[in-house]
């Protein structure tokens, strides 16, 4: 019997060693005690997180922004577009009456004859006019280089004297409305001259 167990009896001895055991470091035994989280670190990572977040719903909104602006924009400039090319049917029309009025009877100085055809050439310039307030630009692309997104070639014109590839005619004027076409100008393009020089913007393009 050691003189722990004399001195205070078997029950007493056996609840002091329980109690050196359990107050004993938990490395002895080679275990280390989990460490808590830093709430601090915690707070930082998620308001890194949160900063993540509306940084790109921020920059999700401004591209949102940005599209609706520029739909707006192409709705206003184009919602014309469908209008506009009927009437350049009728401005055709009205440009076809009078190239079919004889010059000699204009000449001649008819008089009911000569008002009819100013006024329909005054009515042609009107809607012209009109279309191009409505952002309806006419193309004028004599002496520019041919350029297949503005222009549409119907034949080519034998000419040593002016660079190959230079529009010498126009069939058909064109429009653009905007940086769109509306309708390609029907042309005829030079062939047999030097080549054009590449690189230089027609005026449809400006």
């Amino acid at each position: 019997m050691t003189d722990e167990t004399k001195k205070h009896g078997p029950d007493e001895a056996a609840e002091k060693d329980f109690a050196a055991e359990a107050s004993a470091p938990e490395d002895a035994a080679g275990v280390e005690a989990p460490a808590e989280p830093d709430p601090i670190e915690a707070l930082r990572a998620e308001n890194a997180d949160l900063r993540d977040k509306y940084l790109r719903l921020a920059a999700e909104m401004d591209n949102l922004r940005r599209r609706t602006e520029r739909d707006v924009k192409d709705a206003k400039s184009y919602s014309v577009a469908s209008f506009a090319r009927d009437m350049l049917a009728v401005s055709d029309n009205l440009n076809r009456a009078l190239e079919a009025i004889p010059a000699e009877a204009l000449e001649a100085g008819e008089a009911g004859l000569k008002a009819l055809a100013e006024g329909v050439e005054m009515t042609e310039r009107s809607m012209l006019a009109s279309l191009e307030r409505h952002g309806v630009r006419k193309l004028d692309p004599i002496g520019e280089k041919f350029d297949p997104h503005f222009h549409q070639a119907i034949f080519e014109v034998p000419n040593p004297d002016v660079p190959s590839g230079t529009v010498v005619q126009v069939v058909q004027a064109g429009y653009v409305i905007g940086d769109r076409v509306l309708r390609p100008a029907m042309v005829g393009v030079a062939k047999g001259g030097p080549k054009a020089p590449a690189g230089e913007p027609n005026a449809a393009q400006a």
